[in-house]
């Protein structure tokens, strides 16, 4: 079975996943207008409701989901791979990140 993930917008560097996925399952995520734009090869477990990287991000760099800034890399994420706190800080608060010289 093949499992989905959603860019819920254009602007977007991340997908929501619909369900759980393990290592090693196909992907597919889909545009907003509803394409398939890229099958990743998932390289760790992502929990349902999480996110992937729909395209390889920079240590520093915006995360972006509902076209909005929600994050900050604090280190670099492939493509395909989970986006959560062990890779992300606060854009608005101070965080691990301010330590790493990103934010």
């Amino acid at each position: 079975m093949v499992k989905k993930a959603i860019q819920i917008d254009e602007k977007d560097n991340v997908a929501t996943t619909t369900g759980e996925v393990d290592i090693g399952e196909q992907v597919e995520v889909i545009s907003p207008d509803g394409k398939v734009i890229l099958r990743p090869e998932i390289s760790e477990p992502i929990p349902f409701g999480h996110k992937l990287a729909i395209k390889p991000i920079k240590k520093g760099e915006n995360i972006v989901k509902y076209g909005e800034v929600i994050g900050v890399a604090t280190r670099p994420v492939k493509a395909g791979a989970w986006v959560n706190t062990h890779n992300v800080g606060s854009a608005r608060m101070p965080t691990k990140g301010k330590e790493e010289e990103i934010l």
